[in-house]
């Protein structure tokens, strides 16, 4: 095969992979509200 039958096979072929990728997924973070700990209000405080 000629060097531009090639180059031209290579393009083509890496079009149909970037048209077949799928599309990236966006992530997302729950943000929990911030807990204080309890005290302690027994016997040895």
């Amino acid at each position: 095969m000629s060097k531009s039958l090639k180059s031209i096979l290579a393009i083509g072929f890496i079009a149909v992979v970037a048209a077949c990728a799928q599309p990236a997924e966006e992530e997302f973070v729950v943000v929990e509200p911030i807990t204080t700990e309890p005290v302690q209000t027994g016997k040895y405080k």
